[in-house]
């Protein structure tokens, strides 16, 4: 008996008649992927400097929680930042 040549390229056979099925909706689950999936790519000498998933996100949470506290008292006087003597010199 000679066996069968199956097309590995495609597993959907073509006499499937997706007009005839019911109860499909496309793109159904896309909004619970998407909410659970948000992926940020790091590059290489930042990825070394946070090691682990939650080094990157304290950090993060310390610069969300430093730019609330400036926005909530206003921002900073503009002596508040005094200029480094490299800083004087380029000026």
């Amino acid at each position: 008996m000679k066996k069968v040549n199956h097309n590995k390229t495609s597993a959907l056979r073509p006499e499937y008649d997706f007009a005839a099925m019911k109860g499909g909706v496309r793109g159904k689950y896309v909004k619970r992927l998407r909410e659970g999936t948000n992926i940020v790519l790091l590059h290489p000498e930042i990825a070394e400097a946070f090691p682990t998933e939650g080094a990157v996100n304290e950090a993060l949470r310390g610069i969300l929680n430093t730019t609330r506290a400036v926005r909530r008292t206003g921002g900073l006087p503009e002596n508040a930042i005094e200029r480094t003597a490299g800083a004087k010199r380029n000026r």
